[in-house]
């Protein structure tokens, strides 16, 4: 028993020496990092770039040209779609909702519109192409990010 007691205590000291050690490589090397004149020039300037991109992307976000162009194009979309069901052709109707869906700034007030005003057919057709705008929504924007990034 008193074997079994000796070896779980140098079992114990070893894992506190060994924490002790790690804890002690952490601090060494991250002293040694952040004394490096390069290291904060380094991270000035990623800091930076951070925030040239944010601030373009909010540029981008509150562009008044850009906002009164999503609203036309918004009105448009929901004007052809309603004149697509007004002639019968559901199909149309619901692809021209569904881009002002994409378009529209708050798309969940807009479905809570349409389930009051459109036949429960149409809104159900509607419901089923929501995905297939949620993946050409997010391959419209990868494909804008790599443009973005492409120096050419």
């Amino acid at each position: 028993m008193s074997c079994v007691r000796t070896l779980l205590g140098v079992l114990a000291a070893l894992a506190a020496c060994g924490a002790v050690a790690f804890l002690g490589y952490c601090l060494y090397f991250d002293r040694r990092r952040r004394g490096d004149p390069a290291f904060k020039r380094r991270l000035r300037e990623k800091r930076r770039a951070q925030q040239q991109k944010a601030e373009g992307r909010g540029a981008q976000l509150w562009d008044p040209a850009k906002n009164e162009k999503s609203q036309e194009l918004f009105l448009q979309e929901v004007r052809m779609g309603e004149l697509w069901l007004s002639r019968g052709e559901h199909r149309m109707g619901v692809e021209h909702l569904s881009n002002a869906l994409l378009v529209c700034g708050q798309p969940r007030e807009l479905l809570k519109v349409f389930k009051h005003t459109l036949p429960p057919k149409v809104f159900e057709m509607l419901l089923h192409r929501i995905p297939r705008i949620c993946q050409q929504f997010e391959a419209d924007m990868n494909e804008q990010e790599y443009l973005e990034d492409d120096p050419d």
